[in-house]
């Protein structure tokens, strides 16, 4: 197919960050960043836009800091093939291919279109088997699926600068997506951008000093240009503001209603030698590898389900499908929940949480016809018993607008629902 270039980044511009992070590299001296940046015919102006000497410098130790340490860690998992989601155009292919690695680089077609030519071009003809680009939408199954279906063992996937261009919708979606392709091939997945606002603010501190609030305005400036997203308005990705060991379960919390699991690992204890810290002083270098003790990168797993027996609730009109992920509950409704089959789904709940801590559940509505009062009635009886709430998936158009007039879509999480917004998740 014939991409249309101009199409593509007046749909995506933010692909254009990819070339800020390459050329970056650049200059901290990599010598294949350099090679992919010359190629490409990068240019400071182009790339880095109206950016000072000391918001380079930090912008700079960010980007290595986590790029170094998660493909550290990625080496660390023991999952045969590493898969970059998104890959850019980072020299990471080319450092696995030399070091016999297979990796799968996926991306925005418009920013693969760009890299593949050029980085394979770089690896050795006899190493360019281990390596595959392929352009994909992070939020489409089926997209991901034909890429993950020709691979073969465990997979590492590997994300980093994707979520703070997505709301919480979008992540939801990538997320269910994650899960399921971890769920069939294993492996996990390494999240950097978790805590990447909490990593940008220590860090610039602790590089900047007084200057720290003046460069933090100007870098969500430039990034609110680019996203249509709030700045900081994503559950999953930590807000550094007010609580944030609070903000850190509620992102936990987040993933558990998609099936996943988090283990933290503190940055300090795998961030290996920095080219940035050498431009710096010995005490303010000090300083910034104590900062890497406050912000973490996130090891993700899918949480082992267990099939609930819900046969004796479901009836002709109404069918429960269930899923018990740990203290997160999986309800796949189909037909009709009104004011004879809605006591069956409570019966059925109540005899679950009576012998299972729930904390939160997400209802599946793909295939859900109705819903009348009587059943939304239910549905907030098991929020009120439910720390994270309930979560609605896939509403109809039909169930959509019951769910509007009621009044409910401002007291149960529906996702895309013109009441709801990022934050209620």
């Amino acid at each position: 197919m014939k991409i249309n270039r101009e199409l593509l980044e007046r749909v995506n511009p933010v692909f254009n960050t990819a070339k800020m992070t390459v050329f970056q590299m650049a200059e901290l001296g990599d010598e294949n960043a350099k090679k992919i940046s010359e190629a490409m015919h990068l240019t400071l102006e182009e790339t880095q836009g109206e950016v000072d000497e000391d918001e380079m410098q930090v912008n700079c130790t960010v980007l290595e800091t986590r790029y170094r340490a998660i493909a550290e860690l990625a080496k660390t998992t023991g999952c045969p093939t590493v898969v970059d989601l998104p890959c850019g155009y980072t020299p990471r292919a080319i450092e696995f291919a030399e070091e016999g690695r297979p990796y799968v680089g996926l991306d925005l077609p418009a920013a693969i279109v760009d890299a593949e030519p050029v980085i394979m071009s770089l690896i050795e003809e006899d190493k360019r088997h281990l390596v595959r680009f392929k352009g994909i939408d992070a939020t489409n199954y089926p997209s991901l699926k034909e890429v993950f279906d020709s691979i073969q063992g465990e997979v590492c996937i590997t994300t980093e600068g994707l979520l703070m261009y997505f709301a919480d919708s979008e992540i939801g979606e990538l997320c269910t997506n994650i899960r399921r392709l971890l769920a069939e091939h294993g492996g996990c997945w390494l999240l950097a951008d978790a805590e990447v606002s909490m990593q940008y603010v220590v860090m610039a501190q602790a590089i900047l000093g007084e200057r720290f609030m003046e460069v933090m305005k100007k870098g969500v400036e430039r990034t609110s240009e680019k996203s249509d997203v709030d700045v900081g308005s994503r559950t999953l990705v930590v807000s550094p503001n007010e609580d944030v060991p609070e903000n850190i379960k509620k992102a936990m919390l987040f993933l558990g209603r998609y099936g996943l699991k988090a283990e933290r690992l503190i940055a300090a204890d795998y961030v290996p030698e920095l080219e940035s810290l050498k431009r710096l002083s010995p005490e303010k270098a000090a300083t910034v590898r104590n900062s890497m003790t406050k912000f973490a990168f996130w090891k993700i797993t899918p949480i082992e389900g267990v099939r609930l027996d819900a046969s004796g609730e479901s009836d002709g009109e109404m069918h429960i499908d269930a899923v018990l992920m740990g203290s997160y509950l999986e309800l796949t409704l189909t037909g009709r929940v009104d004011s004879l089959s809605a006591p069956k789904l409570l019966r059925f709940f109540e005899r679950i949480s009576d012998e299972n801590e729930i904390k939160a559940i997400t209802v599946r509505c793909a295939n859900l016809e109705y819903i009348s009062s009587a059943g939304l009635r239910v549905l907030l009886i098991m929020q009120k018993k439910c720390s994270g709430g309930v979560t609605l998936n896939g509403i109809n158009e039909l169930v959509r607008e019951i769910v509007e007039q009621t009044g409910f879509v401002d007291i149960l999480n529906v996702e895309g629902a013109s009441g709801a917004s990022d934050d209620d998740y």
